[in-house]
């Protein structure tokens, strides 16, 4: 089987690591930083910094308190990976901003061909949930025969 990697950053694969362990929280309670950086291996400073900006984009909540943290705002299946990249500053537009040359065919379908990849690309990021994710997670441990407790 051939698989199909696509390389998210640093700040993006942590808020998706974040955000799909707040899902598998019991009734979505909070949980703190200091948890979620521990089961999921994170630097808690930088998750901090990236839950802040979460909240900011009404992915998250804040409760303050002994029993406060960080829980979801809306329920997983209302939570794309889209939402979640644009959060936190990460782009999904295409880098070069190419102009076709109108005068060669081969450049025009080129630069089409990428745009409507962009476009694919950019629906599937939005059209993918954390509900998503966490029954993805949940199919493969149970083909590897593993626990329901994991790291993202």
């Amino acid at each position: 089987m051939d698989l199909i990697s696509m390389k998210l950053t640093t700040r993006g694969h942590y808020s998706v690591k974040a955000l799909l362990d707040l899902s598998l929280q019991p009734a979505y309670g909070p949980t703190s930083v200091k948890q979620i950086a521990h089961r999921q291996e994170l630097p808690a400073p930088y998750l901090e910094k990236l839950l802040m900006e979460m909240r900011r984009a009404g992915l998250v909540n804040s409760i303050r308190g002994a029993q406060g943290g960080y829980q979801l705002a809306r329920e997983p299946a209302k939570i794309s990976l889209g939402h979640i990249l644009e959060a936190v500053g990460e782009t999904i537009e295409p880098l070069p901003r190419h102009i076709p040359d109108m005068g060669q065919a081969e450049d025009w379908v080129t630069f089409t061909l990428w745009h409507r990849l962009h476009q694919k690309l950019k629906e599937a990021l939005y059209n993918i949930t954390l509900a998503d994710l966490y029954y993805d997670a949940r199919s493969w441990q149970a083909a590897q025969g593993e626990e329901t407790s994991f790291v993202v």
